[in-house]
């Protein structure tokens, strides 16, 4: 009977194995660019085949939005240059509040940012980094790296997954955003706030007032980077860290959004607004973010830690160093054909490991008790072994040197 129930224990191991294994992200690119390049969008010259399908429905008190993620409008073709991926079906579903309320402070973005209307994500973040000191995440739309990104500012992830990293022009011109008229609704974000894009009231309270084009606070910083381990060069958009929020020098907050009245909410809400200048897409939520949104990404990555940013304040750049459960933030995108990945001995973590039952940012949100961990442990130590037994010498060699396979000395520590 111990044998049968070990066997059934070490099966489902394996599979999570295999889960693991299938769900596991790129590690992020290094790159040695630190000049702004000249972004060319792929031309939108191809219709996908398979049809756009979402449905957007209140379910007590959450909003659920379940897509295919195929959009209705025409993309780049995919794969291209920069960009591997092929566009397939899948399988969208987030449930945020359908009656969001602000939190005491702004979260730093984990994973996704929101979705659009037509099931797409908001995705600002890439997982191309400096080949150096720790943190210097590119840019996806400076042009420095050549992502592939088509005139929609969207791109592949190596599942499959088409998202925006910045202005969706097609799904902007299926809704007829216009600059006499206050942007249409365009997407939801994780905390179940609305996204708006561009236009918005010039008096936030008063539907009547005139409609203006939108401007974000944040500024690119002035003279140079460091240089050294971290990249020279003047600050001119190569990286998220180039910028930083200055209050009061546009319109809306450090979220990129206000509190506001809207044609959908005529009693006014809070509101996300996509701008055209940076950071285009948001990279903090005003409310608590749903955990849907972080679903296949092995616990997204916190592209800013929290308080930085501030010039009035006096506080350090904004993006210093990637902080979320791996240590890198944004989309794992599949980057520009020839650059470097990290070798292990980076400092920007690790994705899950093949051969680990549960991901360090899963055991984490679990909140494991101390005998919960300590069977996890001894299921791992089981899980290791059967693998060096099924496994041959040079599957194990490549296993350990790819993914770091651990020893079954030396068991996952929580």
């Amino acid at each position: 009977m111990y044998r049968r129930h070990l066997f059934f224990i070490s099966s489902l191991g394996l599979a999570s194995v295999l889960i693991a294994v299938a769900q596991q992200p790129p590690r992020p690119r290094l790159h040695r660019v630190i000049k702004k390049g000249n972004l060319q969008p792929i031309p939108a010259d191809s219709t996908n085949p398979q049809t756009n399908e979402v449905s957007i429905d209140i379910v007590g008190n959450q909003r659920v939005i379940q897509a295919n993620g195929i959009p209705a409008h025409k993309t780049g073709t995919f794969p291209n240059r920069g960009n591997p991926n092929r566009i397939s079906v899948q399988d969208h579903e987030y449930r945020i509040p359908a009656n969001p309320k602000q939190a005491t402070e702004s979260t730093p973005i984990q994973g996704e940012f929101g979705v659009a209307i037509n099931g797409v994500p908001f995705d600002p973040g890439a997982g191309e980094f400096y080949d150096g000191e720790p943190g210097w995440q590119y840019e996806p739309l400076s042009g420095a790296i050549a992502l592939g990104i088509d005139v929609s500012h969207a791109h592949v992830q190596p599942n499959g997954k088409y998202h925006y990293h910045g202005l969706p022009t097609g799904l902007l011109d299926s809704v007829k955003l216009n600059s006499k008229q206050h942007s249409p609704l365009i997407g939801w974000a994780a905390d179940g706030f609305p996204i708006y894009a561009v236009y918005g009231y010039s008096d936030p309270n008063d539907s009547k007032s005139k409609v203006q084009k939108l401007s974000s606070s944040y500024q690119l910083k002035t003279g140079s980077r460091p240089g050294g381990d971290a990249p020279a060069g003047i600050y001119d958009g190569t990286f998220v860290r180039d910028y930083e929020y200055v209050p009061g020098s546009g319109d809306l907050d450090e979220c990129n959004g206000r509190q506001t009245v809207t044609p959908e909410f005529p009693n006014g809400t809070y509101a996300y607004f996509l701008t055209e200048q940076w950071p285009v897409i948001p990279r903090f939520w005003k409310g608590t973010p749903s955990q849907d949104f972080q679903r296949g990404r092995a616990g997204g990555g916190q592209l800013f830690p929290r308080g930085l940013g501030e010039r009035s304040a006096g506080r350090s750049p904004m993006g210093q160093r990637p902080t979320g459960p791996n240590g890198f933030g944004g989309s794992r995108d599949f980057g520009a054909p020839g650059s470097r990945r990290p070798n292990g001995n980076q400092p920007f973590g690790a994705p899950p490991k093949p051969g680990q039952i549960l991901p360090d940012f899963v055991k984490r949100s679990l909140n494991l008790t101390e005998d919960q961990q300590q069977q996890i442990d001894k299921l791992q130590i089981s899980v290791d072994e059967q693998l060096r037994e099924i496994l041959t010498e040079e599957q194990i060699r490549r296993l350990e040197n790819g993914a770091g396979l651990r020893s079954p000395r030396n068991p996952p520590r929580f």
